[in-house]
């Protein structure tokens, strides 16, 4: 087998004969007059109608005085006839001593069926679109490794038609959203990724500097959740955002730095209504984006056309750890979550009160929703009437995740500043994924906020329908340099 190196070299030197050939390896234009499915789509062996095609070359096989190509452009694939007596006979000769499997190049020619009833395009023209200077995976293995399929995910995708049609499926998951929530009068909007305090979420954001106005920002780490509730005080009645969203934390299968969310909030809907709205636009996507309700994942199964159940906060963490969050004190949280074997980040109330949780959600397959959060970790939601440790805020559990929050959005300004108060304490004392507190918002609350409905979800539902890790969802994950 040849090294990189020695095939490098014989590409290179093929790279020269097109050149003394007149030929330019990497031409700026394109003849191709029809994509290779409007080709197949308009088949007509005995018309006599020429075409310009395009692609990549994925087999080439040569015998002497004829030669086969597979022709890949992204739509179909085509086989390229090339007959020597059909042909220029120099075009010919480069064609055999100078093509390469990999290499991008254009056919003229017209319909023909080999005897072997196979449709293809008989050439009587060729030309070299982009020369390529390594090989691509093996056919019938492609790349192995998952460290390198991520690295070089572009061969992947041209190498593997599962990943292909993962990524094509992704891209109709967020059409899909996009087209549910304009159909229910929502309007998209676009909203700052810069931030002077990061709001909508607690975690740890990233931080950089602004050279112009000489201060520091920070990415966003919530699709603009802050700034989408000013547009209710604005007058706009829906909106929603699909964006990017940054978090320096830690990776996991269902966790990544950088990803992408939705976040959608409505005026004057009441919590309950909602409720329905959700669980409507989840059954929408499973069965538009995948032709079914009911799924395998992550070591669970459920179908999100059954009923979905509610499951309350403090009796369900009571019941599978023996601790009420309400009324058990600091030294007790710490000391059940240390005969639980749990780790923790984080000396304080709130931190011990989710980890307590998310220590009882890995046994909920679903679909359920969580509801009734005590005010402490829901620190943007309103609070119950009838109880008001506790707040109008659900969570979406499937597969013993979280893949999804609602909020009774809080629009009492003083309450508000109340909640922000205790996240500053919070932050002084060294949680980093308090939530900083945003006076400006608070300003605007005070200009009035109506009653709103909020809800966000992101990739993590897509990577938990598909049942993959959330890095394998993703086109292009952050990767370390090489020999890091």
């Amino acid at each position: 087998m040849s090294s990189l190196e020695e095939i490098r070299k014989e590409r290179k030197e093929k790279l020269s004969l097109i050149e003394q050939a007149g030929m330019d390896p990497y031409p700026a234009d394109s003849n191709r007059t029809a994509s290779v499915e409007t080709f197949l789509s308009e088949y007509d062996s005995e018309s006599g109608e020429e075409y310009w095609l395009s692609g990549r070359i994925m087999s080439l096989r040569t015998f002497g005085a004829i030669a086969f190509a597979d022709i890949y452009d992204g739509t179909e694939r085509i086989q390229a006839f090339f007959k020597e007596e059909n042909i220029d006979e120099n075009l010919y000769e480069l064609f055999n001593n100078a093509v390469d499997l990999g290499d991008f190049i254009e056919v003229h020619g017209t319909a023909f069926t080999t005897q072997r009833d196979e449709k293809s395009i008989l050439v009587d023209d060729w030309r070299m679109l982009s020369k390529t200077l390594r090989p691509l995976p093996e056919k019938y293995h492609g790349l192995q490794d998952t460290e390198a399929r991520l690295r070089h995910r572009y061969l992947d995708i041209l190498t593997n038609p599962d990943v292909r049609e993962l990524f094509e499926k992704k891209a109709q998951f967020w059409k899909e959203v996009r087209t549910y929530l304009e159909e229910k009068d929502f309007i998209e909007v676009d909203t700052p990724t810069l931030e002077l305090t990061t709001g909508g979420a607690e975690a740890t954001p990233f931080k950089t500097y602004h050279n112009d106005f000489d201060l520091d920002v920070f990415l966003r780490i919530s699709v603009g959740e802050l700034w989408q509730k000013r547009l209710m005080a604005a007058g706009f009645p829906r909106t929603f955002e699909i964006g990017r969203v940054y978090r320096n934390e830690g990776t996991s299968p269902e966790h990544l730095q950088e990803f992408t969310n939705c976040e959608f909030y409505a005026a004057y809907l009441n919590f309950e209504d909602g409720k329905d709205l959700v669980i409507d636009l989840y059954r929408r996507l499973a069965e538009k984006v995948f032709g079914t309700t009911t799924f395998e994942t992550h070591g669970h199964s459920f179908d999100l056309s059954d009923e979905w159940e509610e499951l309350d906060y403090v009796s369900t963490v009571e019941e599978k750890t023996g601790v009420n969050v309400l009324t058990a004190t600091e030294e007790e949280l710490a000391q059940r979550l240390e005969e639980l074997g749990v780790e923790y980040e984080g000396e304080n109330r709130e931190r011990m009160t989710d980890t307590l949780w998310k220590y009882c959600r890995k046994e909920v397959s679903g679909p359920a929703l969580l509801v009734n959060h005590p005010k402490l970790v829901a620190p943007l939601s309103k609070e119950r009437e009838d109880n008001p440790e506790l707040t109008y805020t659900f969570q979406v559990i499937l597969a013993g995740s979280e893949i999804g929050r609602a909020h009774g959005e809080l629009n009492d300004p003083e309450d508000q500043r109340e909640r922000f108060n205790k996240q500053k304490e919070l932050l002084e004392a060294g949680d980093t994924e308090a939530m900083m507190p945003d006076w400006d918002y608070v300003e605007a609350m005070e200009h009035g906020i109506p009653p709103t409905f909020g809800f966000g979800f992101g990739e993590r539902l897509f990577s938990y329908l598909v049942d993959l890790p959330i890095r394998e969802t993703q086109l292009f994950p952050l990767m370390k340099p090489k020999g890091e």
